[in-house]
């Protein structure tokens, strides 16, 4: 549906699906003279390097820089990973859970301007065969490296703790209906949610597993003992812990409990300050660890493009002061979420250590994903995974991200 041609700031005047954002900021390929990154505190898998060093040679990282880089001085900012987003459905007016592949490639590019270089584009509850075609288109994409992989979001979650899905379109999780999109995607399903209560869903995270497509617990009314049969037939991801399932009871520790408890286990969290109070996501790091810990988006459409009105699946969704809510029912709908904002938002409010941050949002999702040889991490020859960008270094305010890289482009902040 085409947006209004009206004022862009109107939330009353616009529903939207893919509507276009302003233009792009082109990439910098044409200038591919090797780089020396020089003055950051470099946060390496080994931990961090104050005044440290980062060589950039065409869009990969390199051990030595030669005498003719170009030295670009960053003092005062740091130089971590390129984001890894494991869960996000758009951004910059496009959607990836009905948009088209000009709709994608755009909601992609608006996510790489805010530092994640490799995308998992996330679906929404539909009819399955739409499913199925859109996993086609979406696997063409991910085919040619402009995305990382393809995330099924139900249909096959809990009516109870449906959230911002369609309850007319959830079903059971039938292996057979599973394999059909486990097909479609061509090699290239990464996670699918399941509420693994339900009939067929513990034969549904076995199939899942056989696959090598991570089957991630979500969107569930599963009581703790059904949560750790999950774990125990293969599920290792928690969809947006805390959010769409029950709460830990004294009585009914639920599956929040479980997902933490269990090493096996990674537990998504959303750091917008809206799905989850600090205290809970400091409990999360708490018990979980920073190594089990993935920083996702969940974003929607308006993702860096604005408040108004979208649609999400099926569903009109109302985005007010950067929040996004069901127009019937006032479910939250996803997030308006980048992942630079997160980072920031860990370290600064949340209090985190800026080495567990880059964990959670780059080196857990890249060994979740099986990319960790390619992108997730400073270290020489990494840099060309999916989903990323060509190279740039953008300058800006000095509380503004720095990024520079290919497909595991750095990305530095200053935190105070």
């Amino acid at each position: 549906m085409a947006a209004d041609p009206g004022a862009r700031g109107s939330a009353d005047t616009r529903l939207r699906r893919g509507a276009r954002p302003a233009t792009a900021e082109p990439h910098a390929a044409a200038d591919r003279a090797p780089l020396l990154l020089s003055g950051a505190d470099v946060v390496l898998p080994t931990g961090t390097v104050p005044g440290g060093r980062v060589a950039v040679d065409g869009t990969r990282i390199a051990a030595t820089a030669p005498g003719h880089a170009q030295v670009i001085d960053l003092t005062g900012h740091w130089i971590v990973p390129g984001f890894v987003d494991l869960h996000n459905h758009g951004g910059g007016g496009a959607s990836f859970a009905g948009g088209t592949a000009e709709d994608v490639l755009r909601g992609v590019e608006t996510h790489r301007r805010h530092g994640t270089t490799t995308v998992v584009a996330s679906a929404v509850t539909g009819d399955l065969d739409f499913l199925a075609r859109h996993a086609g288109m979406l696997a063409e994409l991910a085919q040619q490296g402009e995305i990382a992989g393809i995330h099924f979001e139900g249909p096959f979650i809990s009516p109870c703790r449906k959230g911002a899905h369609d309850e007319q379109l959830l079903r059971d999780p039938d292996p057979a209906e599973v394999r059909k999109l486990i097909d479609a995607a061509h090699g290239h399903a990464r996670m699918m949610t399941l509420a693994t209560e339900l009939p067929g869903g513990l034969d549904s995270v076995r199939l899942l597993a056989e696959h090598g497509v991570i089957a991630a617990v979500g969107h569930t009314d599963a009581t703790y003992e059904q949560t750790l049969r999950a774990i125990d037939a293969g599920a290792t991801v928690a969809t947006h812990l805390f959010n769409a399932m029950p709460p830990i009871g004294h009585r009914a520790p639920g599956p929040i409990t479980a997902l933490l408890e269990d090493e096996r286990v990674t537990v998504e969290l959303i750091n917008d300050g809206t799905h989850l109070h600090p205290a809970a996501l400091r409990l999360a790091f708490h018990h979980a660890g920073a190594a089990r810990v993935a920083f996702i988006t969940d974003a929607m459409d308006a993702a860096g493009f604005g408040d108004g009105r979208y649609l999400l699946g099926p569903l009109e969704v109302e985005v007010t002061d950067g929040v996004a809510r069901l127009v019937e029912g006032d479910s939250i709908a996803g997030s308006t979420l980048t992942l630079d904002r997160a980072f920031k938002r860990a370290v600064t409010v949340d209090g985190l250590p800026v080495e567990d941050v880059v964990a959670a949002i780059s080196a857990n999702p890249a060994r979740l994903l099986g990319l960790a040889d390619r992108v997730g991490s400073l270290e020489p020859g990494k840099g060309r995974g999916p989903g990323g960008a060509g190279r740039r270094v953008r300058r800006g305010r000095r509380d503004a991200p720095r990024r520079v890289g290919g497909r595991a482009r750095a990305a530095g902040q200053r935190l105070d």
